[in-house]
């Protein structure tokens, strides 16, 4: 690949994992959302706000930490993925979840942008996975979940 068309790709993968153009970010899916309704869960839905902000949280930083840390831990799925409770402990923990999805979000997109990491090869501790299927993987489930908090929120009359 030239160099200008790993630029572009590079360029790519970092806007698309905070993607606005088909669909919004994790920002403006949670903004003003009050703490009311952070663990409400209508009665057809299968989870909470609180309960997809983690999710989303806790699967992207596993992914992160696999993309670079080669003394990583594979998680239990589903229980490591998930809180337990519909709600957050407390009005702080949101915004702390927010915060550290938005500091591994940065990590992530910083990588796409590195020349120096190597899209394509294997991650050496994983079984044939490389970090351009990881960064793909964070976006396509981030923006998954985030139209799930959307249409919760529709469901909740807050949007």
């Amino acid at each position: 690949m030239n160099n200008n068309n790993e630029k572009i790709l590079r360029d790519y993968l970092a806007e698309i994992l905070n993607w606005q153009g088909a669909h919004i970010n994790l920002e403006k899916a949670v903004e003003n959302f009050q703490s009311e309704l952070r663990g409400k869960r209508p009665k057809s839905a299968p989870h909470s706000a609180w309960q997809l902000l983690e999710h989303i949280r806790m699967a992207q930083y596993d992914i992160l930490d696999f993309t670079k840390n080669p003394d990583y831990k594979e998680l239990n799925w589903p229980d490591d993925y998930w809180p337990e409770n519909d709600s957050p402990p407390d009005d702080s923990a949101w915004g702390k979840s927010i915060e550290s999805f938005k500091a591994d979000l940065a990590e992530l997109r910083a990588m796409a942008n590195d020349s120096s990491v190597d899209l394509f090869n294997p991650i050496p501790h994983g079984d044939g996975q490389n970090i351009l299927r990881e960064l793909l993987l964070v976006a396509d489930h981030n923006a998954y979940h985030i139209g799930q908090i959307v249409q919760l929120r529709k469901m909740l009359g807050t949007w």
